[in-house]
């Protein structure tokens, strides 16, 4: 399952704190979020289209992120799967530039299956995808918002479509942001590279929103970056 860690004080939440079911109200409702993104690669600006379209029944889920831009084409990340009381319990997550590798979360036999032919995974509790994991942040924080105090963190399995990592968040606190969509509160959380060609990623989750994401950036030793904000919201 995901664990959590709070730095610089040792211990770590009661176990009926980490582990507290998560009531049903609290995943976001279904909703479609568009995104202004801006990039910057070898000193070159760019901007481009973005859209979350977030769609759940109580008990299944399905999100899809897509990067597009009229010239360049689209990436499209999708994730599929349950809700439960951890959480969100991913069964797919695809990725798609071109054309799409994928993984599935095999449950019964404890591994995820990579499309790609690369080798298995082994399947961890509470594990997430590199699109659901940015939903499941906002799930757990909006349970249980009072444990979330900067200097926090958590970790979880991280699957992406090639291949699994362990990814671990760190919590800040609550910024004010002026966005094309208008000015939001959002809860900062953020992971730092773990290799050389890893970017530091940042997310803002907005409590007002159903704590989904209002800004996410992804920025690179090297000066590259790319950052989407908020720009509206939509019916699914």
């Amino acid at each position: 399952m995901a664990t959590m860690t709070h730095h610089p004080a040792p211990e770590k939440p009661t176990e009926a704190t980490a582990t507290k079911p998560i009531p049903i109200h609290v995943f976001p409702p279904s909703t479609r979020l568009k995104y202004a993104i801006k990039g910057e690669i070898k000193g070159i600006p760019y901007f481009v289209n973005g859209e979350l379209l977030w769609l759940q029944d109580g008990k299944a889920y399905s999100a899809r992120m897509e990067v597009s831009h009229f010239l360049l084409g689209s990436r499209v990340q999708t994730s599929t799967g349950q809700l439960t009381e951890q959480g969100l319990m991913p069964s797919r997550f695809g990725d798609k530039v071109r054309s799409e590798v994928a993984a599935h979360f095999v449950y019964d036999k404890g591994k995820v299956i990579f499309s790609a032919n690369t080798p298995d995974a082994p399947l961890q509790p509470g594990a997430q995808d590199q699109l659901s994991i940015i939903i499941q942040l906002g799930v757990m924080l909006g349970a249980q918002p009072q444990a979330w105090t900067p200097g926090r963190s958590v970790s979880f399995q991280a699957v992406g479509p090639r291949s699994s990592d362990t990814w671990t968040f760190a919590v800040g606190g609550t910024e004010n942001l002026s966005l094309p969509g208008g000015d939001v509160h959002a809860v900062r959380l953020w992971r730092d590279p773990t290799g050389e060609y890893d970017p530091k990623v940042e997310l803002w989750l907005a409590p007002e929103m159903a704590y989904l994401p209002v800004r996410i950036r992804l920025s690179q030793a090297n000066g590259d970056f790319v950052e989407q904000q908020w720009r509206s919201t939509q019916a699914p």
